[in-house]
């Protein structure tokens, strides 16, 4: 599947890189969206081996970023950033399709 909606920072390509560098055993940050959180739906980070059919694979800067095809209805036209300030580290997602959020910052809804 070819990236048309989903844009990674280079900030966020950084991170990803370094954090993926430092396991071993996966290539991957794992993007995905879940039912739950405060707003209705809630991001999820994890750390994968390998692609899956029908993932959308985002490649930027030595960095790979997977969103399966269910989040993907989600986030389409979103943008994936990395923030570093004194409120702390975090990836923070810019999604256009979101009507609200919560304080957390990773709740949402459509």
């Amino acid at each position: 599947m070819t990236n048309q909606t989903v844009r990674v920072s280079e900030a966020a390509a950084r991170r990803i890189a370094k954090i993926v560098a430092a396991e071993a055993d996966k290539k991957a940050l794992r993007v995905s969206v879940e039912g739950g959180g405060c707003s209705g739906f809630s991001y999820k980070f994890d750390l994968d081996k390998d692609a899956q059919d029908g993932d959308l694979v985002i490649e930027r800067d030595g960095a790979t970023l997977l969103i399966d095809e269910m989040s993907l209805v989600y986030m389409a036209g979103s943008e994936i950033d990395f923030v570093d300030n004194l409120l702390g580290q975090s990836f923070q997602i810019n999604n256009p399709n979101a009507v609200a959020s919560c304080g957390c910052g990773t709740s949402f809804a459509v």
